[in-house]
């Protein structure tokens, strides 16, 4: 009985030191990619695991995954969303969203469909719009600014 009991637990144990470390990749992949219908086909999903995750590779936390859906509520304050999606479309991780940062994200949202000269285009006018210290990058201060010329960011 003893043995049995030990047995078990140690199997358990075994089960939740395990589930430690998978659990995430597991959660990401029923929630994300099955049932959440607004992330299914988001361009960004993995960008935004990245962003919301400790580990900053994606692998979610119980707590990671609850601050992230914190901010992607309507409830949450415009500065703490500006503040996310600064982060997430800042690709090299530098605090600036450069025109590289710009390129990637309009691939994303456009998934590819646009010319080099488009992109090139587009982007150059976004610098041009949001730069307001004229260093050829957005901040997150440039990029507040921005934000907060779009009534519909909130959602």
């Amino acid at each position: 009985m003893g043995l049995d009991l030990c047995h078990n637990f140690a199997r358990e144990r075994s089960y939740f030191e395990r589930a430690k470390v998978s659990w995430s990749r597991l959660f990401w992949r029923i929630l994300f990619k099955k049932k959440m219908c607004f992330m299914q086909d988001n361009p960004f999903r993995q960008r935004i695991a990245e962003v919301f995750s400790e580990d900053g590779e994606g692998n979610m936390t119980l707590d990671d995954f609850l601050d992230m859906f914190s901010v992607l509520s309507e409830m949450a304050p415009r500065d703490l969303k500006a503040y996310y999606a600064f982060k997430i479309y800042d690709f090299n991780n530098d605090d600036f969203i450069c025109k590289s940062d710009l390129e990637k994200t309009l691939n994303k949202l456009t998934r590819n469909e646009l010319t080099e000269d488009e992109v090139r285009m587009v982007c150059e006018k976004v610098i041009d719009e949001a730069d307001l210290d004229n260093d050829g990058r957005l901040s997150l201060e440039d990029f507040q600014h921005m934000i907060m010329r779009a009534p519909d960011f909130i959602r």
